[in-house]
């Protein structure tokens, strides 16, 4: 009597490929680059930085679509203006965020790797955080009033996102933390799923912003913009 080797085979389920997760996953393909994706990703993140701040995406645009226009600093003063000028770029964070550890769950489920190489939107994540967090102004009630404050901290941080010095000490402090690992980030990456994925990068951003903060605080980082 012959055995039917295929009838007695159990059948394999293929598993469905997460397009859009590994699509985010990898900054849209960013991940997939053969050598160091993380500092690519991490180039990704200064971009994503630089674009969600209304002030430096309207110089940029200005630049290159209408040259000689002016930016009306006028009109950026009010009552919590300096505030609002970083909400497009906290809201991106926390887009991030979220997007981040869903898809890098995703990722990581279906290869079958605690932490794939090709998941880099942990270091977009990162990055972006380091550069908006250094930017924070701390006495936060104080640009509450009405003021000049407004008009300077608006330039401040739109040409500081500009400054060649701050995108390149920003970007290799984040990634010397987050090549390096010092406490508590090993103990994060044990989190589960995209948690540890993306939460050692937020706390390697958060090391690399208190460093870049110290940097302007000193003025290592100078730069003229015309006003201050």
């Amino acid at each position: 009597m012959t055995t039917n080797a295929e009838g007695n085979t159990a059948p394999t389920t293929q598993r469905k490929k997460p397009r859009l997760a590994l699509a985010i996953a990898t900054a849209f393909g960013v991940g997939y680059i053969p050598k160091a994706p993380g500092t690519f990703g991490s180039l990704v993140g200064v971009v994503v930085a630089i674009l969600t701040h209304p002030v430096s995406l309207l110089v940029i645009v200005g630049a290159l679509f209408l040259p000689g226009l002016g930016i009306d600093m006028p009109m950026f003063n009010g009552h919590s203006a300096p505030v609002l000028l970083l909400v497009p770029s906290l809201i991106a964070f926390l887009v991030l965020c979220f997007v981040g550890v869903w898809s890098s769950s995703r990722a990581a489920e279906y290869a079958g790797i605690r932490d794939p190489q090709y998941v880099v939107i942990d270091e977009v994540s990162g990055m972006h955080l380091t550069l908006v967090l250094a930017l924070m102004p701390v006495g936060l009630p104080t640009y509450l009033i009405p003021s000049d404050e407004a008009s300077v901290f608006a330039l401040y941080s739109a040409f500081s996102l500009l400054n060649w010095k701050y995108l390149v000490l920003g970007f290799i402090l984040f990634r010397v933390f987050d090549i390096w690992k010092p406490w508590p980030i090993r103990n994060l990456e044990k989190l589960p799923g995209g948690w540890g994925i993306m939460a050692d990068d937020w706390m390697a951003g958060i090391y690399a912003a208190i460093l870049l903060r110290v940097a302007l605080h000193f003025g290592l980082l100078t730069f003229h913009i015309g006003l201050v």
